[in-house]
């Protein structure tokens, strides 16, 4: 027994050494011939500051020499998923340690990035962050880094393997290449999205989270002499959806995760090229109805699953979202899955008899599909299944008129009901599900600035988190599945379980 004793002791310092400051770390030339021929063009830092409060911790918008303008825009990304100050997350300490970020060597295309932090005062664990949209490594800075490493996860991310766009026309009234998109319905401007590339399918973005996350563990090795306790993947919008395809593709690698907004994917639908389409459709004749809720137009985006328009001031929610996303996102999302559909001009009458714009409000999935079968099939190559392995929590708003919540948070739900999953109160099943539900939440954050009725996410994410750590290391029982009260928060006994009976409370 008393063998047994000390050997316990010994352990239980051995931990403390590696769990706390005051250690030695390899630095930055151990890390980087541990990471071998892996990466490229690598920038490596020891900093004394991993926050964002350190100007050098997020490099300036087209940094990289070499590529078009807007290709790499971290600056940019990080305010995408993220509220503006003051309610961004709160930094209340410097963190020192080490960043690390460049390329994936094996990448032939050299645009596939990845980044890594790791603080000196270390937990022992680690967080693996997505990237929305198609955004860069950097996207998670304010949202998830800032968070994670004030404390004491090393941070890992990585950008899907793509750069963002390029610029292919300022002025031009029609599409000058191909594969131009759009950026803006009412405006000339036309790009290109590096996504869209033959070379990038979108299973790259599974692949490369994946990567990233065995790079950052063997990062994590070589500097703290250990291998984290614990790995975590969160991420937002498609960030979300990669922490989702991660937990059922590679759950080996992680031991829960938190998806903020995923992105849904199924090749019968829900996705976005059945979504997008109604709303691009009906949107000019919602605005010459004078933005009249009971119009034949919002009736018809609210049937295609949208959540209600808010209008205050003559300026739209759903305004914002058609100026910035609806149509830009589909068009990308068309020329990856069905490059030979003409996007511009749509033809003059949809199949349903409703009359088209120029643009992507003439796409009819189904139509396509019938046509095309291989469409559908490079959609299920890259479908969310909901055989999760690991436990996951999902953070949605009712008011997302980009990913509405009825067409995704709650179509992976029913997937992940459809496997067995528990996502309730206990019942033995694992690993456990929860769907939080942020009343009037929405998918940009910054919208809160125009409409104050909208709610934020991001505590409500980061909160979930939290809550996830302390399901997994501790035991705790995750709150249930839950529709979060306006000015509320998650909570062990609420007074909604489920859905939100609104999508919309003024």
């Amino acid at each position: 027994m008393r063998t047994k004793s000390v050997l316990s002791v010994v352990a239980v310092l051995a931990f403390a050494a590696i769990a706390f400051p005051g250690i030695a770390y390899a630095g930055c030339k151990e890390v980087q011939a541990a990471l071998g021929d892996k990466i490229a063009d690598v920038t490596c830092t020891e900093s004394t500051d991993l926050t964002t409060n350190n100007p050098a911790t997020t490099p300036a918008n087209n940094s990289i020499p070499g590529l078009p303008v807007s290709a790499f825009t971290p600056q940019t990304d990080r305010n995408v998923i993220s509220p503006d100050p003051p309610n961004r997350t709160p930094i209340t300490k410097a963190v020192p340690g080490l960043q690390l970020n460049g390329r994936f060597a094996e990448d032939p295309t050299g645009e596939a990035r990845f980044l890594l932090r790791l603080p000196n005062d270390w937990n022992g664990k680690l967080v693996v962050a997505g990237a929305s949209g198609t955004r860069s490594e950097f996207n998670g800075d304010f949202a998830w880094s800032d968070y994670a490493v004030q404390k004491g996860y090393a941070y890992a991310s990585q950008n899907k393997g793509v750069l963002n766009l390029k610029i292919t026309s300022l002025s031009s009234p029609t599409p000058p290449t191909a594969n131009s998109c759009r950026l803006n319905p009412a405006s000339h401007i036309w790009v290109e999205f590096f996504d869209n590339d033959p070379a990038k399918p979108f299973t790259q973005w599974t692949q490369y989270f994946v990567e990233g996350t065995s790079l950052a563990k063997r990062a994590v090795k070589a500097q703290y002499d250990h291998h984290p306790r614990r790995t975590y993947a969160v991420g937002t919008s498609n960030g979300g959806y990669q922490v989702r395809r991660a937990l059922e593709q590679a759950p080996e690698l992680f031991d829960g995760g938190v998806d903020w907004e995923g992105t849904f994917i199924d090749p019968l639908g829900p996705n976005i090229l059945i979504d997008l389409p109604p709303a691009i459709r009906n949107w000019p004749a919602y605005v010459a109805s004078g933005f009249t809720p009971d119009s034949q137009a919002a009736k018809n985006i609210v049937a295609a699953g949208y959540p209600p328009d808010i209008v205050s001031g003559g300026v739209s929610l759903w305004g914002l979202y058609w100026g910035q996303f609806w149509e830009v996102t589909q068009c990308q999302w068309q020329k990856r899955f069905d490059p030979t559909w003409t996007t511009y001009p749509a033809p003059p009458t949809h199949p349903d008899g409703t009359t088209n714009i120029d643009g992507t409000g003439g796409y009819d999935h189904f139509t396509r599909i019938a046509a095309d079968p291989s469409i559908a099939a490079r959609l299920a190559a890259v479908a969310t299944t909901g055989n999760i392995k690991r436990p996951l929590v999902t953070v949605a708003g009712t008011m997302d008129a980009l990913l509405p919540i009825k067409r995704g948070a709650r179509a992976y739900e029913e997937l992940v009901d459809a496997q067995g999953r528990d996502r309730d109160d206990g019942g033995g099943r694992s690993p456990q599900y929860r769907l939080y539900e942020v009343q009037n939440g929405n998918h940009i954050e910054t919208f809160k600035n125009t409409f104050p009725q909208l709610e934020l996410i991001q505590p409500h994410a980061q909160k979930a988190f939290d809550l996830l750590i302390d399901h997994i290391e501790h035991g705790a029982r995750l709150p249930p599945s839950q529709c979060i009260p306006r000015g509320g928060a998650i909570a062990s006994a609420p007074s909604q379980r489920g859905h939100c009976p609104n999508l919309f409370v003024p």
